[in-house]
């Protein structure tokens, strides 16, 4: 189970971005890489070309670059902070059967994430 999921709102903890906060839009586990949303924007440049209705494209974009993930930290849903994240075992009923369960919790205030 990762710590850190798509989705998750994190806030950077070191690099030119360090303070930043927002949303993971991709997690790269070959790499250990996240995208996070508005944090590592470099600029691309896309070859012209056409698309099928006669538009040009191409021309700089700019994107999110991946950083590692070392360089994240998980915002805490209560003091919206950067916290470590822990796990803690649940027993969960479903159609009649026990399941052992893994959910992730925030370590600086004990709350789900």
């Amino acid at each position: 189970m990762a710590k850190i999921k798509k989705g998750d709102l994190v806030v950077v903890i070191s690099g030119r971005d360090k303070g930043k906060e927002g949303r993971v839009l991709e997690v790269l586990t070959e790499t250990q890489r996240v995208v996070v949303e508005g944090v590592q924007r470099v600029q691309k440049h896309v070859k012209a070309g056409q698309t099928s209705r006669g538009t040009r494209t191409g021309g700089i974009e700019t994107v999110e670059a991946p950083i590692h993930i070392s360089n994240v930290m998980l915002v805490d849903p209560e003091t919206k902070k950067g916290t470590r994240v822990g796990y803690r075992t649940e027993q969960v009923e479903r159609d009649g059967r026990t399941r052992t369960v893994r959910v992730r919790v925030a370590k600086r205030s004990g709350k789900d994430v």
